[in-house]
This record gives C-alpha cells, sequence and structure tokens, in this order.
C-alpha cells in the first residue's frame, strides 16, 4: 500500500441500480413519481392537520412530525440520484456523501423513535383512557418530539463524525444508490473496529430499544382490547392504532428485509432494490395508510377539501363583476 494513496477520496461512485443505459429513463421517471407522491402525500397530511382543529391532538401532532421526517427521508437520498441519473453521473462528493449519511441516519432514527412515542401515545388512550388528557398534556408531547430530535440529532452526528476519520485507498464505488454508512465502513482501508462496534451498539440500543417499547405497548394494548366485553368496543379500540400498527409492520419488516438482504448477497442490485423498500416505500405509503384506514383524517380531507370547493365559486364570482 502507497502512503500517498491512504487519504480520503474526494469523490466517491454510487453505482445504483443498473448499468444499462435503456433502463435509466424508467428508474428516473418511476422515482420521480415515489418522491413527488410522498412529497405531497405526506405535505397534505401536515397541512390538513394545521387547518383542522379537530385533529389538534397528540396523536395527529406525531403524525403530523412523522409526515415531515419521511419528507425529509426521501429528499436526503432520491434528489441526488435523479440528478445523477439526468447528468449520465455515478459521482458524489466525499462531503456530499458525509451530509448524505448524516440526514439519512438522522431521519430512520428520528422515525424509529417517533413510532414508539406514538405507541406510547395509543397504549395510553387505550389502557388508561380516563386519564389520557392529563399524562398525553402538551408539554410532554412537545418533551418527547424534542427528545427524540435532539438523541437522533446526537447519534447521526457522532456517527458523521466518525465517518470523516475513514480513508479509502482504492475507487470507491457503494453498490448503492445512496451513500450507506455500513458500505463505506466495508470499503475503507483504515482501521474500523470502533466504526463497527459504534453501529452495532447502535443498532441494539436506538433500534432494538424502540421496537421493544413498542411490543411492550401493543402486549398492554391487546390485553386491554380483550377485556371489553362488546365486539363493537373491541373494533373501536382496535381501530384507533391500526393505522400505526401497519407503518410499524411496514418500517420494521422492510428494515430487516434490508439486513437480511446484504447479509444474505453480495449482489449490488439485490442490495439496492431491498434498499428501496426501506428508504421510499415506506414513506410512500404512509400517507395512503393514514388516509385510507383513519375516520378521522379522512373527514379532515373531506373538510377541507369542502371549504376549497367553496371558496373557488365565490373567488371566481368576484372575478366576473364589473
Amino acid at each position: 500500500m502507497e502512503p500517498g494513496n491512504n487519504t480520503p477520496s474526494s469523490e466517491l461512485f454510487l453505482l445504483g441500480f443498473s448499468e444499462d443505459p435503456e433502463l435509466e429513463p424508467l428508474i428516473f421517471g418511476l422515482f420521480l413519481c415515489m418522491y413527488l407522491i410522498t412529497v405531497f402525500g405526506n405535505l397534505l397530511i401536515i397541512l390538513v392537520i394545521i387547518s383542522d382543529f379537530h385533529l389538534h391532538t397528540p396523536m395527529y401532532f406525531f403524525l403530523s412530525n412523522l409526515s415531515f421526517v419521511d419528507i425529509c427521508f426521501t429528499s436526503t437520498t432520491i434528489p441526488k440520484m435523479l440528478q445523477n441519473i439526468e447528468n449520465q453521473s455515478k459521482v458524489i462528493t466525499y462531503e456530499g456523501c458525509i451530509i448524505q449519511v448524516f440526514f439519512y441516519i438522522f431521519s430512520a432514527g428520528l422515525d424509529d423513535f417517533l413510532l414508539i412515542v406514538m405507541a406510547y401515545d395509543r397504549f395510553v388512550a387505550i389502557c388508561h383512557p380516563l386519564h389520557y388528557t392529563v399524562v398525553m398534556n402538551p408539554r410532554l408531547c412537545g418533551l418527547l418530539v424534542l427528545v427524540s430530535w435532539m438523541v437522533s440529532a446526537m447519534h447521526s452526528l457522532l456517527q458523521s463524525l466518525m465517518a470523516l476519520q475513514l480513508t479509502f485507498c482504492t475507487k470507491v464505488e457503494i453498490p448503492q444508490f445512496f451513500c450507506e454508512l455500513n458500505q463505506m465502513v466495508q470499503l475503507a482501508c483504515s482501521d474500523t473496529f470502533l466504526n463497527n462496534t459504534v453501529m452495532y451498539l447502535a443498532s441494539v440500543l436506538l433500534a432494538g430499544g424502540p421496537f421493544a417499547g413498542i411490543l411492550y405497548s401493543y402486549s398492554k394494548i391487546v390485553s386491554s382490547i380483550r377485556r371489553i366485553s362488546s365486539t363493537q368496543g373491541k373494533f373501536k379500540a382496535f381501530s384507533t392504532c391500526a393505522s400505526h400498527l401497519s407503518v410499524v409492520l411496514l418500517f420494521y419488516c422492510t428494515s430487516l428485509g434490508v439486513y437480511l438482504s446484504s447479509a444474505a448477497t453480495h449482489s449490488s442490485d439485490s442490495s439496492a432494490t431491498a434498499s428501496v423498500m426501506y428508504t421510499v416505500v415506506t414513506p410512500v405509503l404512509n400517507p395512503f395508510i393514514y388516509s385510507l384506514r383513519n375516520k378521522d383524517l379522512k373527514k379532515a380531507l373531506k373538510r377541507v377539501y369542502g371549504i376549497v370547493s367553496i371558496k373557488r365559486p365565490i373567488v371566481l364570482g368576484h372575478m366576473k363583476c364589473p
């Protein structure tokens, strides 16, 4: 190994999905559509929650934060991939890669924390309904979200600063459509023992911890629902957490799929395709899950749409007046 090559590479290469140029227009169009659906779908949920006072509750406060994070999550990876396809390039600068790593870890971690916060909200609502307004007060809700943001930011900052210490001896080709920290660590020629240790500890504490909390919350929720005598009461109680449970299953199943896929195969195409399910498909589906399975949100969407429909002819009528 030549000492002069043992330096941080100024450019990295994102291999993406396929080397076939004929597939690139299809990939570009598909990901552009999914990105636009994600942004506008989650933005619509945020605007509806803000504009409808019926939704000014803890659950929808957490949902608006989750929608905002999903927008950030997809905006971290997809725009750069679309730019590379448009420019017929696979290059990303080292600085840009570190920034992408920071926001990717930050968004993924914050998603995880918000899901456990929302699970706690459903636990209190179903298991302790008489104390719900007292327990889930605005101060506690704000504190839970603030702590989630701070812990996610500190974790992603730590991982990003450690990634800055990595050095590469050869041309760095990442078999993904974005800069994934695990792939960067595997390609580094410097000592990565500390990086791997921190990554594994973070996975256990910051991913396993919230997952265990969600399992505990839903075990208590199921136990409480079983004690309800009427079938209608059971259905009503379960329906209040059905959307959240669907998102949790989607989030963790796709995460597990990415991990198993990367462990079982070294194919860049398989690894990148598995990552799409976690980084793109989940944020795309979240607005549909909450809008189609949540009666309050569907009613709010109809109310907001009704207001817009009423105002539009009034405005047009004023425009026709001399």
